[in-house]
């Protein structure tokens, strides 16, 4: 059926999974990852889970359990222990949150804030220089890009260059960058008054995060809001990146 993983997919996630060595017997955790997989990319509601991947409500449970326990994440962060970090980029892409996941009391927002287009939530995203995730977040819509700039670079490896864009052009920023040996090459704003170094040339391999964040909406689940708790949404986009890094693993051996 598809999306599901292929053997090489399953192969390298299958040791990154927890172990239960006592206890009834779980379902099969190939079988169950695929049905999520198949939300990921499908949008389609936990109801609409074919049978195949046996009861919707073991892959939900499965993928809430495993979110709370850290499972997506680790695998993320083992994953992208092998990125590039010649060249790094940072950014952020707005997603709009569907209907059904918009009656949130204003004491609990889940990252959702009201933006030109309706309630929105903004994901912030660290890549390297092939384009590959290396840390995300979740905010609302509205919360300005460079929030969150200081958590993502706390992953920018030294001697490494930064690519973002004038959303980022801050001098914490530019300080924040340096004190870690990251030479940030970011385009100024027309209101700076002091000079700074920057290449045009350079620059243009920016589109790469740009390319990541439309791989990943192809995953409808990730390209429309649907999840009322801003974890499991965030664990969906954890979810697309990983799928990016397996394919990327798989045809490079």
């Amino acid at each position: 059926m598809r999306y599901e993983l292929t053997d090489h997919e399953w192969v390298a996630i299958e040791s990154m999974l927890p172990n239960k060595p006592r206890g009834v017997p779980r379902a099969n955790d190939r079988r169950v990852l695929n049905g999520i997989f198949w939300v990921l990319r499908s949008g389609a509601p936990w109801r609409d889970l074919p049978g195949s991947f046996g009861p919707y409500t073991t892959c939900y449970n499965r993928f809430v359990r495993w979110r709370r326990a850290g499972v997506w994440s680790r695998i993320m962060n083992a994953l992208a222990k092998a990125h590039d970090a010649s060249v790094q980029m940072i950014d952020t892409s707005i997603v709009r949150v569907h209907q059904h996941a918009a009656c949130i009391s204003r004491s609990r927002r889940q990252s959702m804030g009201r933006s030109r287009g309706g309630l929105t939530s903004k994901i912030h995203a660290l890549v390297d220089s092939n384009g590959l995730p290396v840390r995300l977040a979740l905010t609302a819509g509205e919360v300005h890009d460079n929030r969150l700039a200081d958590k993502l670079l706390s992953r920018v490896k030294s001697g490494s260059m930064l690519l973002a864009d004038r959303g980022y052009d801050a001098d914490w920023i530019r300080t924040l960058a340096a004190e870690r040996g990251v030479w940030a090459n970011i385009p100024p704003r027309s209101n700076r008054n002091e000079p700074i170094c920057f290449s045009p040339y350079l620059y243009r391999a920016r589109n790469l995060i740009e390319r990541f964040f439309n791989k990943i909406k192809h995953c409808r689940r990730v390209a429309t809001r649907y999840d009322k708790i801003a974890a499991n949404y965030l664990a969906f986009v954890q979810l697309a990146s990983i799928r990016l890094w397996l394919r990327v693993n798989e045809s490079t051996t």
